[in-house]
């Protein structure tokens, strides 16, 4: 069975697994091959308004499936763990969990980093880079045969992009705080966290909260792996749907804390202990061998949970007054040592 078909099959399986404590929303349909692809998000917990929520995201490159295991994967531990987790039971009485692991189906289905118009779904939001922005891999209105092309001037947002955006909006706008995380891979040796901005160098409004989450991940974890930094520090994009959504928060929302994370798996290890995967297309994003696949699923589950239960203890380690100042002086000092262009 072709990978979007069965992960979308597991994702209709796991809503009706977790029955009335999950709720399966068709965000719309896309075509691809013959195939008429639904564009589907589930939520688990409270939908209040006043609660927190975490989105987990995958699936937005079709060559990186491993973005939607990942979710899925995380997803399959929390349904299994439904009936008898009275802890779990807890977490889900205090915040929303919304979980998009396939958004762009029909990309998975043909094996391609874009949509089946050629779109890449990543570049595709009306923002544009401030300079300098790589040529190309900025993302440009070119041609659909070139990689990174961001559809047509002036169109509007792919079908894909649109339905993400908006069930972000539904399920995560207005709340008090909300934390996404989108799970991509293919970006070097160290796995990273990416925030925003994409488009420019300067920080978002709300680096004081995001540094509070960072330090309490680092003292949570003390080993974990992953490099956690502004995406512009590595290249600057057009049409980030993260800056999109960020900046449309802050203009409708500007007392909301929205954190949206990039999970960059870094792919480049998975070639460099398997040389054979750099002559695989689907090898340069994902990693082949079972166990190795097996231990990526394992390795990024304290990430997605730890998400969780600090969106739930928010109270806790937000910062506000001097403390608020005190992590702006440190999240600049960490990651915008550089004169900003």
């Amino acid at each position: 069975m072709p990978l979007p078909l069965s992960s979308l099959r597991e994702l209709q399986a796991l809503a009706t697994q977790a029955g009335p404590a999950a709720t399966l929303h068709t965000l719309g349909q896309v075509q691809a091959h013959g195939h008429s692809l639904p564009l589907w998000a589930l939520s688990l917990g409270n939908p209040d308004p006043a609660l927190p929520a975490v989105a987990y995201v995958g699936g937005v490159h079709g060559l990186e499936r491993i973005g939607t295991e990942v979710v899925l994967s995380y997803l399959r531990n929390l349904v299994a763990r439904l009936p008898w987790d009275a802890t779990l039971q807890h977490l889900l009485q205090g915040l929303r969990l919304l979980f998009v692991p396939v958004v762009n189906p029909g990309g998975l289905l043909r094996g391609t980093r874009a949509n089946p118009r050629g779109v890449d779904l990543m570049r595709n939001a009306p923002v544009e880079a401030h300079p300098p922005a790589p040529f190309l891999l900025a993302g440009h209105h070119l041609s659909p045969a070139l990689p990174w092309y961001r559809g047509r001037a002036g169109e509007p947002m792919e079908a894909e992009s649109q339905a993400l955006c908006d069930v972000i909006r539904r399920e995560l706008f207005g709340r008090p705080l909300a934390i996404a995380v989108d799970c991509h891979s293919g970006f070097g040796l160290r796995d990273r966290l990416w925030f925003p901005y994409a488009h420019t160098a300067l920080p978002i409004d709300h680096l004081p909260e995001l540094h509070a989450l960072v330090q309490l991940f680092d003292q949570s974890l003390r080993h974990h792996p992953y490099v956690v930094e502004p995406q512009s520090r590595q290249y600057r994009t057009h049409g980030d749907l993260w800056d999109h959504l960020t900046l449309q928060v802050r203009r409708e929302h500007p007392e909301q804390v929205f954190l949206a994370l990039t999970l960059e798996m870094g792919s480049w290890l998975w070639v460099k202990k398997n040389p054979r995967q750099f002559f695989s297309r689907h090898g340069m994003f994902n990693p082949l061998i079972a166990h190795r696949q097996q231990r990526v699923l394992r390795r990024h589950h304290l990430l997605l949970d730890f998400l969780a239960r600090a969106a739930l203890g928010a109270p806790h380690w937000l910062p506000d007054g001097p403390a608020r100042d005190a992590h702006a002086a440190q999240a600049l000092d960490r990651w915008y040592r550089l004169p900003i262009p």
